[in-house]
């Protein structure tokens, strides 16, 4: 009995032994290890956003030095619904998600406030309430769904496409407009329109089909998804600037060093800077080439009508963004988060020279 009573001992210790090595080694490893990254980026038709994004995270592990093993497809060629994008960067189903702020307003009406209709009108303006917006926005999306921003920027100024005669705002009335976000639906609505909530490759055929009789998007984002083959005026008020984000699951980026982390984080800004440059550097002959005019140089070249902006159609979405869209976002968001309208008025509000009553 002794004798098998000291063997079960020593093996007792020798196991102990044994899982003290193993734990020594397993936390070594990570300092070394290569860590997988699952990427759904950006929809496949944008292909200029997708010419920037794909070579950026092919080149991540070269261009920081940090040994990540990157595993990119546009979201689309995955199955992907982007209106449950939240929900699969918080569970971890993709680690790093290209996001429209639009969509994620249906989980939390907060995420809007970066991208009101009618409050920034050119992109140096929505610079200002990017930069004033994003720590308030990086909290909430931590604390709530379990994310962090890595950057935010924008297709560009978003235009209206429709295959009706138009020639102001005021010929919306009566029309079914595609829209993806609660403030841009409340503008539709205010000229008399009908909101049709779609996502970017439904558009076309519903275009096509009747569905949608106008749409909204970026010029670059229009042409590239061909639009214009299924729309005839095109009228370049900028009503909201299409803003984007990429978000990292917080155990996924909880992986890697803190060194590690600032390489990243710097890398990740420099591709924040590219998709701001191709939003201002792109659109202008991307509408030329809706409209087939001469100047037309890095798209497809269209027939499409030009409807002239007035300086009354620029006075009304200004008046409906005080009338509507702010006094909608005030009582979406502090219906979740009583300090909102306070938190938004101390941020974007005191940049943009709007405040919510």
């Amino acid at each position: 009995m002794r004798a098998k009573t000291e063997a079960m001992r020593r093996i007792i210790r020798l196991s102990l032994t044994i899982g003290t090595v193993l734990t020594i080694v397993v936390t070594a490893l990570p300092a070394n290890a290569q860590i997988d990254m699952r990427v759904a980026g950006i929809t496949s038709s944008n292909r200029k956003h997708v010419d920037i994004e794909r070579p950026f995270f092919d080149a991540l592990t070269k261009n920081t030095g940090v040994q990540v093993r990157v595993n990119y497809n546009p979201h689309d060629s995955v199955g992907m619904n982007l209106q449950e994008a939240l929900r699969h960067v918080r569970t971890g189903t993709f680690d790093v998600l290209s996001v429209p702020i639009g969509l994620l307003s249906r989980d939390d009406p907060f995420f809007e406030g970066l991208d009101l209709v009618g409050v920034s009108t050119d992109m140096n303006e929505l610079r200002k309430v990017v930069d004033a917006y994003r720590d308030v926005f990086d909290r909430r999306l931590q604390s709530k769904f379990n994310a962090k921003v890595l950057l935010l920027w924008p297709y560009g100024p978003q235009v209206l496409y429709c295959n009706a005669e138009l020639k102001s705002l005021d010929d919306l009335k009566g029309q079914k407009v595609r829209t993806y976000t609660a403030s841009m639906s409340a503008l539709v609505q205010h000229f008399g329109g009908t909101p049709v909530t779609l996502q970017f490759p439904e558009v076309y055929p519903a275009l096509q089909r009747g569905v949608a009789n106008c749409a909204v998007t970026s010029p670059t984002s229009g042409s590239t998804g061909n639009w214009p083959e299924v729309t005839t005026h095109l009228l370049s008020l900028s009503v909201a600037n299409g803003v984007t984000g990429h978000f990292v699951n917080l155990d996924h980026w909880k992986r890697y060093a803190p060194a590690d982390q600032k390489k990243l984080e710097a890398e990740f800004k420099k591709f924040e800077g590219q998709m701001w440059d191709l939003a201002i550097r792109v659109n202008e002959d991307a509408t030329n080439c809706n409209l087939g005019r001469d100047t037309c140089k890095d798209h497809v070249k269209f027939k499409m009508k030009a409807v002239e902006v007035t300086p009354g159609d620029l006075r009304k979405v200004k008046a409906a963004a005080s009338a509507v869209v702010l006094p909608m976002f005030k009582q979406a968001c502090n219906r979740v988060d009583p300090s909102c309208a306070a938190t938004w008025n101390d941020t974007v509000g005191k940049v943009s020279g709007l405040r919510i009553e």
